[in-house]
This record gives C-alpha cells, structure tokens and sequence, in this order.
C-alpha cells in the first residue's frame, strides 16, 4: 500500500480551471498528465444546433489554453438527450473537426447536468511529443457554474 501512495505522489498534474466554484463540487476543466490532455464534459442547452455550438465552442476556448486544437483530439465522448437530432446536426460538430475525426462514442442519456441541457462532449488530446511543464495550474479568469 506504501508503494502506490509514493507512485501516485510522483504523478504530475496541471489542471486548467474554468472558475472558482469548480472547487465546490469536485470538478476540473481539464487535467494534463504528460502529452496527454483529459478534457471534462463541456455542456449545451436549448435546441440542438445551438447546443452544439454552445459545446464545442466551450471546448475549442479549453483546447486553446493549451495550444491545442480539435487536429489534437484523439477521443471524443458525447451524451445527449436526443440522439437522433445530435445525428441530424453533425454536420457542425464537422465545422470543428473538418475530415480528422477522433474515435468517438455517442450515447443517449435520460439527464445531463440541469434539465436544459442537451449535450456534453468530453475530450483526450495529445501534445505533439512534448512533457508537461512543471509549474502552477492554468487559469483563466472565473465564470459562473453551469447553467
């Protein structure tokens, strides 16, 4: 048990921080562990189209803190109310992708965050061949909780 405590206090996170009330309820943006990126679920509310938007532009802003763009995601996670409108609208998740997709899985679910919320997309990216830097956490300056 003593070994796993020393390995685990050898891993190195950076982790890029939305607002302050992440804290609050057990939640990061996203957390870096070497060239790999773990993006958390990014939501969208109202109709379809707009959702989406909504969720992948949130995404974009993340992937963007770290020099990173959708070209770096290598896995995609999407939970939706509605799995046959998120298909009817996939041609703007390509705006964000263009032709380089990442393996991804689709899956519909009863209930996301708040009731208005019709999708949540989560992400891993790659760096190009480049270790974490040592150092403080990101941040960027506070905005409110999810709707």
């Amino acid at each position: 048990m003593m070994m796993a405590g020393a390995a685990a206090a050898e891993l190195k996170k950076q982790k890029f921080q939305l607002g302050d009330w992440e804290q609050g309820i057990g939640y990061a943006q996203a957390v870096r562990v070497g060239n790999t990126l773990h993006v958390s679920g990014t939501v969208g509310a109202g109709a379809m189209p707009d959702a989406i938007k909504e969720a992948f532009t949130g995404l974009q802003k993340t992937l963007a803190a770290y020099g990173l763009t959708f070209q770096n995601v290598v896995k995609e996670n999407i939970f939706t109310t509605d799995l046959e409108a998120l298909k009817q609208h996939a041609a703007i998740r390509r705006e964000f992708y263009g032709n380089d997709f990442p393996a991804a899985t689709w899956v519909q679910v009863a209930r996301l965050w708040t009731p208005d919320h019709v999708i949540e997309v989560e992400v891993t990216a790659v760096f190009p061949d480049d270790p974490a830097p040592a150092g403080k956490p990101l941040a960027v300056p506070a905005t409110p909780a999810p709707r």
